[in-house]
């Protein structure tokens, strides 16, 4: 399939299987656009210089399901064991680096930075705990920059971080990040197929849930570039259902799902 063929060297995707999903989720679009069939479409998308097409379409094939305190556990580990080690370690200069890799609609980089705040308290002003977050989909990342999310959604958040963190608009019932909290993340898009761009060593990355999206050869050379960027000692995390293979890079395992350079 064209499609699939044209999204694996691009952006690591592997579709192969998915062939269903990708027919179910592009063929009204297809349609609606004016295209006569698939290949027509794929056409337009490689002639289209302003990669405008591309993004729509890497938009709407990569699933996005994330929530508030989703593998809540790692969040527990961040908070007991990373940070006191990254406080010591950087206490001198009081810069740290930490990297989310899939952010999507913005709750785990959000919820990372409840955890940096609620964990440095009054000294956090004169920390640089911001937290860079990237997802190759520009679709999800104007969902978190806005940073709105439903009761629902802020269902499992302890009532103070939601005091805090959030205000709640009193029609809607929504809750709206707090402009304090949202300085505290960087959103970007990126592609982690491309070179990793970062002029300083990472101390933790959050890469969670997002390797199921790719085979084993691009598995391995991700996870070679994300050892290569770690600071000796620094943090992985990967999602709870995902397996890391220590022949390729040579991290310690800590936990399931969490490991260490």
């Amino acid at each position: 399939m064209r499609i699939v063929r044209y999204l694996k060297p691009r952006y690591g995707l592997d579709l192969e299987q998915k062939k269903v999903i990708v027919n179910g989720r592009m063929e009204n679009y297809i349609k609606a656009g004016g295209w006569a069939n698939f290949s027509a479409y794929m056409d337009a998308v490689e002639r289209d210089a302003s990669g405008k097409l591309e993004m729509i379409l890497v938009n709407m094939l990569t699933t996005n399901h994330t929530y508030f305190m989703r593998e809540f556990e790692h969040f527990e580990y961040f908070r007991k064991v990373v940070l006191p080690w990254m406080k010591e370690k950087e206490s001198g200069r009081k810069d740290l680096h930490i990297w989310c890799g899939a952010a999507s609609t913005g709750e785990e980089p959000y919820m990372i930075a409840m955890v940096l705040r609620d964990f440095f308290g009054a000294e956090h002003g004169s920390w640089d705990t911001k937290v860079l977050a990237t997802d190759v989909s520009t679709k999800v990342l104007q969902q978190a920059l806005a940073g709105i999310y439903t009761a629902e959604h802020l269902k499992e958040v302890p009532e103070q971080w939601k005091r805090n963190f959030f205000r709640q608009d009193k029609v809607s019932g929504q809750y709206m990040v707090k402009e304090e909290l949202k300085g505290e993340v960087i959103f970007r898009q990126f592609n982690l197929m491309e070179p990793f761009p970062f002029k300083k060593k990472m101390h933790t990355i959050f890469l969670r849930n997002v390797m199921i999206y790719f085979d084993e050869k691009t598995k391995a050379e991700l996870l070679r570039k994300v050892y290569d960027v770690l600071v000796p000692g620094g943090y992985l995390f990967i999602g709870m259902t995902e397996t890391l293979d220590r022949s390729v890079a040579p991290f310690q395992i800590i936990q399931p799902s969490i490991f260490r350079k």
